[in-house]
């Protein structure tokens, strides 16, 4: 039932439907290369942190408000993790990258510490300690 009251959509507007399309901002096809570019930097560098048991994979799809990215991992036991985001295209109209370098490292190294911990976390209770 929340989907008809007159407060759905997005934080500040009223009426869901009310939205225009012009709204949603497009991707040049150079903003799109380099979008996707800086997202297999930030899987790349998360494989680099990871052994190879781990299965990361990114993605950029389209959302309310403009693309968005997912950068995931799947460790070999324990729950996947992600991280999400919507890039800030404003500032990277003139850049020769959508998402910094020290974004891209923040991002893979929290995720890789992230599935990392989900690997303990499954283990922990099963595993003896070998010495004291």
């Amino acid at each position: 039932m929340n989907g008809n009251t007159p407060y759905a959509g997005l934080p500040g507007e009223t009426g869901a439907g009310q939205r225009a399309a012009a709204d949603i901002p497009d991707l040049s096809s150079a903003q799109k290369r380099l979008l996707h570019r800086d997202v297999s930097r930030i899987a790349a560098r998360t494989r680099e942190f990871l052994p190879n048991e781990y299965v990361v994979d990114a993605d950029v799809s389209s959302g309310m408000t403009g693309p968005e990215v997912t950068v995931a991992v799947r460790p070999p036991v324990g729950h996947a993790v992600s991280a999400g985001f919507t890039p800030d295209l404003e500032e990277a109209v003139a850049a020769e990258e959508v998402i910094t370098a020290a974004e891209r490292d923040e991002v893979a190294r929290g995720l890789a510490a992230s599935a990392a911990l989900q690997v303990k976390q499954a283990i922990s209770n099963n595993v003896r300690p070998t010495g004291k």
